[in-house]
């Protein structure tokens, strides 16, 4: 029994950064794998720490290393690598080697590629299509990126497909950019009295370089804009569960609130909501100096937090508190303790 933890075969964890949900994703895939399923962890760069509660190190970078469980159990975990998930769909999806070249050489994919805003997010959501379809894993926990309110995810399939459907697009591919493509922008420019002041804001060179790159991309549109429709339906089917991670107190509710409107709006399924790192109270019999009012203050803070979330949440909406450790996991074993905390708190 999972208490709803583990019910999709996709598990998504969401929420903002900084609230342990890395640490969550990891505990979650490790019990999953001890229940008997094939299991992948996909996440983004965890700390050191939780890299050796692993045992994973570089090699996991974007291809699943096997984590080595001991009493039995399949474990794979993959450092999600924007700029190899990239380059290896231009290798894959390219028409030939001399497409793709034309694309690796481009100076703006080399300045982008892994850096610019959202391609980490899109990246994830290509590396998940690919892993999906390798059909190797009975469930996969996808840790996204952390980012403040973690939407660019859920929202990367759709902005790929309005992307490549974008006025930019159709700019770049207008055929007067073919063959002596540089005179024929200055010359259009320049025209239009706009050559001076297109070099003062962004710099021929560089709009140069990115229709350049637009035009060696089009090839894969197509295929890319597929993908984005398969995966958006896949994190939308019964079978993912989103499951969003918060931190307590009442400051943190407004967020949370937020990005649960937009899971619903969407049309995903959400699963129980982790309130993570509530402080647990000494109780007044543990005497008085500063650093115990400090805690009892944090605990009651937390303890109205979790009151807010329940009364905006009522049941069967499932929330489930997560106690603060003194020292967060360090090995596979305070993992997986941590997984049976978590079950524990979600049968209550």
């Amino acid at each position: 029994m999972s208490g709803g933890l583990l019910d999709g075969r996709l598990v998504v964890v969401v929420g903002a950064g900084g609230v342990g949900k890395t640490t969550l994703a990891a505990a979650l895939a490790l019990g999953s794998a001890r229940a008997g399923q094939r299991t992948l962890a996909m996440t983004f760069d965890p700390s050191l720490r939780l890299k050796d509660a692993l045992g994973v190190g570089e090699a996991a970078k974007d291809e699943p290393v096997r984590v080595r469980l001991s009493g039995g159990g399949q474990l794979d975990v993959a450092l999600l690598d924007a700029k190899r998930t990239f380059d290896r769909l231009i290798r894959t999806y390219a028409p030939d080697a001399a497409a793709a070249e034309r694309i690796f050489s481009n100076r703006f994919y080399q300045d982008m590629a892994g850096n610019l805003a959202g391609i980490l997010e899109y990246m994830a959501m290509e590396r998940l299509f690919e892993m999906r379809a390798l059909d190797r894993y009975d469930r996969i926990i996808l840790d996204t990126p952390p980012t403040r309110q973690a939407l660019d995810f859920l929202q990367a399939p759709e902005r790929m497909m309005n992307l490549v459907d974008s006025k930019a697009i159709r700019f770049a591919m207008d055929p007067w950019w073919d063959g002596k493509g540089e005179k024929n922008l200055a010359f259009r420019l320049a025209a239009k009295g706009a050559l001076e002041l297109s070099d003062r804001l962004i710099g021929r060179r560089f709009l140069l370089d990115v229709v350049e790159f637009i035009r060696a991309f089009a090839p894969l549109f197509d295929g890319f804009r597929r993908r984005a429709e398969e995966v958006r339906d896949l994190l939308k089917v019964n079978t993912t569960r989103f499951l969003l991670v918060t931190g307590p107190g009442p400051e943190r509710v407004p967020d949370a609130m937020f990005f649960l409107r937009k899971l619903k709006e969407s049309g995903h399924h959400l699963g129980p909501i982790l309130v993570n790192q509530v402080h647990p109270d000494p109780g007044a019999e543990a005497g008085q100096d500063r650093g115990l009012d400090l805690l009892r203050f944090l605990a009651g803070r937390d303890q109205r937090g979790l009151a807010l979330l329940r009364s905006l949440f009522p049941a069967p909406q499932r929330i489930i508190p997560v106690g603060l450790e003194a020292l967060p996991p360090s090995d596979l074993g305070s993992l997986e303790r941590l997984f049976n905390r978590l079950v524990t708190k979600s049968l209550e």
